[in-house]
């Protein structure tokens, strides 16, 4: 199914690239995009008639029956940066099987190394990166120098702290957390953090191709995320990536030294 997915992922995300270039910018304001709802609509339809279930989706809502799958949509994560003009944003599909990820697809149309789609499903071995098969390895990398800790783009705003807070490793700002965990996943980044809440359309798609390259997804405690109730908040703050980073900057005082609003 997974071809079929990223084919769908692909579609809708030729409307988020064209909306990005349209005269005098994307329609919308805040943090809600038009478009937004336009491609989860899109996205609701087709996934249904690919895999029956139950769908939790950020702008079109939820319905949970207590089927045993469940589509996990995100359909434009990173929407006010993507309004700003700033090039990262993402689509996040995951599906859950008896509240566990089988599949994580994360496409990012418009970024500064062109679009970029990363995705898996259970019994694949390693990854897809925009159509080449990758099998990276996160339970063999450490943080040090040569890492890098993918922030949201208030980094920017306050670099000493976040250089900080990520060493030894350098951090780099970019707007969707699900595009972070899926960088981390194909290799790109030791860890991938979010300082404000997050939901399970955030995270899932990234969660489940971290797990797939031998990493996990945290808490601000330090506990595994898991996707038992999907009407609660997961977390106040998430850390993906090689589990022993993302328990060492988990423990951190990121709260206490930055100014989050």
């Amino acid at each position: 199914m997974l071809n079929e997915v990223i084919s769908l992922v692909m579609r809708a995300g030729a409307l988020i690239a064209a909306e990005a270039a349209r005269p005098g910018g994307p329609r919308g304001a805040g943090d809600k995009a038009d478009i937004d709802v336009e491609v989860e609509i899109l996205l609701r339809e087709g996934l249904l008639r690919l895999q029956l279930g139950d769908f939790w989706g950020e702008e079109t809502g939820s319905a949970l029956t207590g089927a045993s799958h469940c589509w996990v949509v995100d359909p434009n994560d990173g929407t006010t940066d993507f309004l700003a003009g700033r090039p990262g944003s993402a689509i996040s599909v995951g599906l859950l099987k008896d509240a566990l990820p089988v599949l994580g697809v994360v496409y990012a149309p418009v970024t500064t190394r062109g679009p970029d789609c990363i995705a898996w499903e259970l019994s694949m071995t390693g990854l897809l990166r925009n159509g080449r098969h990758i099998c990276p390895n996160l339970d063999a990398r450490q943080l040090d120098a040569n890492s890098v800790v993918f922030v949201s783009t208030a980094a920017d705003q306050q670099p000493e702290l976040n250089t900080e807070l990520c060493a030894p490793a350098r951090f780099s700002p970019m707007p969707s957390i699900a595009y972070r965990l899926a960088r981390v996943a194909a290799g790109d980044g030791i860890a991938g953090v979010s300082l404000y809440p997050v939901s399970p359309h955030d995270v899932l798609a990234g969660h489940a191709l971290l797990k797939a390259a031998g990493g996990d997804l945290l808490d601000q405690d330090g506990h595994p995320i898991r996707y038992d109730d999907l009407n609660k908040p997961l977390c106040r703050s998430c850390f993906g990536g090689n589990l022993a980073a993302s328990q060492h900057l988990a423990a951190r005082p990121w709260h206490q030294r930055l100014s989050i609003p």
